[in-house]
């Protein structure tokens, strides 16, 4: 399981790396008609008949996302007043959840119903594995109750997979489709949401392997 543990650890380093320097990369590549990523943002929004949602400008790096409950893209400032390919796809990406939002897509009403339960595992789940692990042989109630609380959270990650990977699909049919990107930055476009993608798949497989690594801890006490 060490081992298992270790590989995650390096892809997940990979992968980061491998979207930062992509981001980078694609940071210097204009897009043809100027327009920055609140540009963007408020023409993908505007097309799409959701005009009432606004678009803001956040602090930190990659920090970009939707949030639903106030209906507000929140863009980071290199994305906010970037006009170039990777900050046209995040922005377009942050885009298509509100667009999901709109047409009420599975997926994503279904994560937007993980997120309090979820919020309220992660205050308790440290503590009742901790315990649990402490006491498995005296009180193995407590490490079955982090399980289950941990396993929320591993259900919330897998179920983001879709909604980011949606998310990119709709970006990117209307970044082609508007005329944003054309055949020079399309792919480019494609590839900076593909990597950011990936690490989302990284998160999923990481908080799977913990679950099964608890979930052995529990069964083996009976050995």
């Amino acid at each position: 399981m060490l081992i298992i543990f270790i590989a995650i650890a390096v892809i997940s380093y990979i992968v980061q790396a491998n979207l930062n320097s992509k981001m980078q990369r694609y940071s210097k590549i204009p897009v043809a008609n100027g327009m920055t990523g609140r540009d963007v943002a408020l023409r993908m929004l505007s097309q799409n008949g959701l005009s009432h949602v606004q678009v803001t400008q956040v602090d930190g790096k990659l920090t970009d996302h939707y949030n639903p409950a106030n209906h507000t893209v929140n863009l980071s400032k290199d994305v906010y007043y970037g006009n170039d390919i990777a900050a046209a796809a995040i922005a377009a990406h942050e885009c298509g959840h509100a667009v999901q939002h709109a047409t009420a897509y599975s997926f994503l009403q279904m994560r937007s119903n993980l997120v309090p339960i979820v919020g309220f595992a992660s205050k308790f789940t440290p503590w009742l594995l901790l315990a649990g692990i402490l006491t498995v042989e005296t009180v193995p109630v407590l490490l079955l109750a982090g399980i289950v609380l941990f396993a929320l959270t591993t259900l919330f990650s897998f179920v983001t997979l879709p909604v980011e990977i949606d998310a990119s699909r709709r970006a990117l049919a209307w970044l082609n489709g508007s005329g944003i990107t054309d055949a020079a930055t399309h792919d480019k476009a494609k590839d900076a949401l593909k990597s950011a993608a990936y690490t989302y798949v990284v998160a999923a497989l990481s908080s799977l392997a913990t679950l099964i690594y608890y979930v052995m801890i529990f069964t083996s006490r009976r050995d």
